[in-house]
């Protein structure tokens, strides 16, 4: 069996930028045992795998370690595969059924735009850990799966450096308000340990979750972020009621197939 693979960065339209993604073309199902070996085997990236049905695609992704529910750059990725490949007209809008839901891609100037659930966040006592590496923190809030500490400048964020001993149990973004003479709202690092990643670099689920929680402060609804991983990446979000719109460019580095 030969599985075309694709290696695409994505939210950047830089190679070796953004966050990297694998995307397998599938052309039937396989097992999920099958799917896990892949996304071992590529340890370096999260796998998206694609597979066509009658009303648009079945869509999963895997990380080194599980199964994930919702997977920004990976679906980004997709979609870019899709239009780049020309197996779907660019004009199209893509749906992708997923465990989140049918979520969906369109394009417009070089820019993917994603269809995705926002989440809510709520306060929650702050574990020792992460009051011990963030004693200076501004706010601490949990979302979904991961906690969001608002930290008080961009330099705190982009200067952080992880602890990955006081963080093997949370998944953590840091946050705070973009530098004054920024083009960014804000900006964000995500941290995942639990997951396979010391740190993430560019990642849509975070900002399902960060759009919500600085629409509050900043009293807006549309943002342009980054993520200042080593790596960085660039978003456009819109929130609109309970879903995030989160554009982003792409572009693939590498391209093959898997033996099996």
């Amino acid at each position: 069996m030969n599985i075309p693979f694709y290696q695409v960065d994505a939210f950047t339209h830089q190679p070796f930028k953004g966050n990297p993604a694998g995307v397998c073309l599938l052309e039937t199902p396989m097992t999920d045992r099958l799917l896990r070996s892949i996304a071992t085997e590529n340890s370096h990236l999260e796998i998206a795998f694609l597979l066509n049905t009658p009303d648009g695609y079945n869509l999963r992704w895997f990380s080194p370690r599980i199964e994930m529910p919702l997977c920004g750059h990976a679906t980004l990725a997709t979609a870019h595969v899709l239009w780049e490949l020309g197996l779907e007209p660019k004009e199209k809008i893509l749906q992708f059924h997923t465990l989140s839901g049918t979520l969906t891609a369109t394009q417009q100037d070089g820019w993917i735009e994603l269809d995705f659930p926002a989440r809510s966040s709520e306060p929650r006592p702050t574990p020792a850990e992460l009051q011990t590496l963030f004693p200076s923190r501004k706010n601490v809030v949990y979302s979904m799966d991961r906690y969001i500490v608002e930290l008080s400048s961009p330099a705190e964020v982009r200067n952080f450096i992880p602890d990955t001993h006081l963080l093997k149990d949370h998944r953590c973004v840091i946050t705070s308000r973009g530098e004054e003479d920024s083009p960014y709202d804000f900006i964000s690092r995500y941290f995942a340990i639990p997951v396979g990643f010391v740190e993430d670099h560019v990642t849509g689920t975070a900002h399902c979750s960060l759009a919500p929680y600085w629409a509050e402060r900043l009293d807006k609804q549309d943002f342009f972020a980054y993520q200042a991983s080593p790596r960085g990446g660039e978003l456009k979000i819109t929130l609109t009621g309970d879903r995030v719109l989160l554009s982003g460019e792409a572009v693939t580095i590498m391209e093959g197939k898997i033996n099996i």
